[in-house]
């Protein structure tokens, strides 16, 4: 099959990218580098330096993709609440113009990357099923949910079948500090470096951190299954707190003596987090298979802290 990667060159897509390949498919990676490193691109995968909001017109006519998994996407939540309208146009209008290309082109599958943590809002069951109500607190929210909304327009008017992947908090090789993980990579970086890390208030905060090649997995199980349409939690179930986080790197690092300093607290920030996934296992026969110590290593090891 050849797949086409959106955000291939970045933390998310550059994993879904190589397991694609490793499993047979034909990989073209679209990417306008703004974010992610031409480096990150899987040797055997195509690339184009294209931009998701500009149609890519071209990229289709080349590569003629039969699906997409589509992890192009402005990922920052600070920088969705300081400019919404980039946050839009990114993950709204980069969207849509895809789906556009999609339907021009024929593509029989598409897989979008959206988010559980922020699309929830606070939640108020834990973890949170798919029927959980939709209230995002942060305009990357609102967009993902967006795009999850046009998802169900273009397979309702177009036959065009999807999956929305709801991601919880993932981690691992290559993430940067700007995703929705980016605490574990800013731990890591200063494990690494010798240095004291920063935890914003209390540090009971919780999320579901899950490792970037389980999710790549989910992705690839995803193109290659004909499963209904509609979104799928991709997380762990388990809540880790960011205290207990940062004790588990430091453990696993050998700097105990590196003991965290607390700063205030992030204006807004969501509390809890967590995500029950038993429905992508079901569907699509999906579950976590690395542990969260497990998973850490691995990161811990790219970031040269162990």
């Amino acid at each position: 099959m050849r797949v086409l990667v959106t955000g291939g060159a970045g933390f998310i897509g550059s994993h879904v990218a190589e397991q694609l390949l490793s499993r047979g498919h034909e990989v073209a990676v679209l990417d306008n580098l703004s974010t992610g490193k031409r480096e990150n691109v899987p040797p055997g995968a195509r690339f184009y330096e294209a931009d998701v909001r500009d149609g890519c017109a071209g990229v289709f006519e080349d590569f003629r993709p039969e699906a997409i998994a589509h992890q192009a996407a402005q990922m920052d939540v600070r920088r969705s609440v300081a400019e919404p309208d980039f946050d839009a146009e990114v993950n709204v209008i980069g969207t849509v113009r895809l789906l556009e290309a999609c339907v021009r082109g024929g593509v029989r599958r598409f897989v979008f990357a959206s988010t559980g943590g922020a699309i929830y809002g606070e939640q108020e069951e834990f973890p949170a099923t798919e029927r959980h109500p939709e209230y995002p607190i942060s305009p990357y929210g609102v967009s993902k949910l967006a795009g999850e909304r046009y998802l169900h327009y273009y397979n309702a008017q177009y036959g065009l079948p999807y999956a929305a992947l709801r991601y919880s908090n993932v981690y691992g090789p290559r993430q940067d500090p700007h995703g929705e993980a980016g605490v574990v990579a800013i731990f890591c970086g200063k494990l690494a470096a010798g240095e004291r890390a920063t935890i914003n208030g209390t540090g009971e905060q919780t999320r579901d951190y899950v490792y970037v090649g389980d999710v790549a997995r989910a992705n690839v199980l995803a193109l290659e299954n004909e499963i209904p349409p509609g979104a799928y939690n991709i997380g762990t179930g388990i809540e880790t707190s960011v205290n207990e986080l940062y004790e588990r790197l430091r453990r696993l690092a050998g700097r105990q003596d590196l003991d965290p300093e607390h700063g205030p607290a992030k204006p807004g920030e969501q509390q809890r987090s967590c995500v029950d996934p038993s429905l992508a296992g079901r569907v699509m026969g999906w579950r976590p298979e690395v542990d969260l110590d497990a998973g850490l290593k691995e990161t811990l090891r790219f970031f040269g802290a162990l």
